[in-house]
């Protein structure tokens, strides 16, 4: 089944970005910004789409946490864990070049979308309380 074009921007997006980006300052007294999603890899081809998850990109302000992993009862899922300072970074990080660039070089290895949810983080090992 096709993917919808904004449907996979909006997710390929928040799921590529920040690979390789460190903990940033956060700013002001907005909550928060989570998403975890899972990302199925066309057959074979997962760890192909992880290297482009981890180094396909870097530097990406206001991005505290992106982790990704594997799903041991899958062989062509990945599960991705972000952390933002706030939303408004999440949503500027898709208009980055290294992201656009990121999304062209793994859409053609994702096969679909799997759960995706959005969260609001209060903190964690790493991460700014926000309670």
């Amino acid at each position: 089944m096709p993917i919808p074009r904004r449907d996979f921007l909006i997710t390929t997006g928040a799921l590529l970005v920040a690979a390789t980006a460190g903990p940033a300052a956060s700013q002001g007294t907005s909550p928060m910004y989570g998403l975890i999603g899972k990302m199925m890899a066309t057959p074979g081809q997962r760890d192909a789409l992880i290297g482009i998850l981890l180094d396909g990109v870097s530097g990406m302000p206001g991005c505290l946490s992106y982790v990704v992993a594997t799903d041991p009862a899958e062989a062509d899922a990945i599960w991705i864990t972000e952390v933002w300072d706030s939303q408004a970074s999440h949503e500027a990080s898709l208009a980055l070049p290294s992201v656009r660039d990121a999304i062209a070089k793994g859409r053609p290895l994702i096969a679909g979308f799997g759960a995706r949810t959005v969260t609001t983080p209060v903190g964690g090992l790493g991460l700014p309380s926000r309670r």
